[in-house]
């Protein structure tokens, strides 16, 4: 499945699960998408937030890093390539994945209903506004991720 982000009209951002960019296409042109929000039906694809393109070219997408010179230090962008995935993998140990009960799973240990944890999840930006509204404390991080995505997940 894919992820897009969408908007409707009236500028309520979503996101949208896919088998393709075609299946997005499909629906958007036949006006099968409605906001959930305002049940708007005018809706359209916004850029992501992040992402990244895999190439079949053989040269790096990147440009060669520049080495200190120094034996054993990793050049600048790997090094920073490293300590991104040391995190992901962190998070991925140290904190419970509850995918998109995220904000209901945050206002239970907010309020005291469930035993505060480390949680990791999925949120839209209206829910991260009640989370805000609500006073609950969390941060939104980019990760990497070893998980192989392919067109029929």
């Amino acid at each position: 499945m894919l992820i897009y982000d969408l908007i409707c009209s009236r500028g309520h951002h979503f996101e949208g699960w896919f088998k393709s960019l075609e299946d997005l296409s499909s629906q958007l042109s036949r006006n099968f998408l409605t906001c959930p929000i305002c049940s708007d039906g005018q809706i359209s694809r916004r850029p992501s937030t992040f992402g990244l393109v895999k190439t079949n070219r053989p040269e790096p997408p990147f440009p060669a890093p520049i080495s200190s010179g120094i034996p054993g230090e990793l050049p600048p962008l790997l090094e920073m390539f490293k300590k991104l995935a040391d995190f992901s993998s962190r998070l991925e140990r140290e904190f419970d994945d509850v995918g998109s009960d995220f904000t209901a799973e945050a206002l239970k240990m907010h309020y005291g209903v469930s035993e505060r944890r480390n949680i990791r999840g999925l949120s839209t930006e209206p829910q991260e506004a009640l989370l805000r509204e609500e006073g609950v404390d969390f941060f939104k991080v980019p990760v990497l991720t070893n998980k192989k995505f392919s067109s029929t997940n």
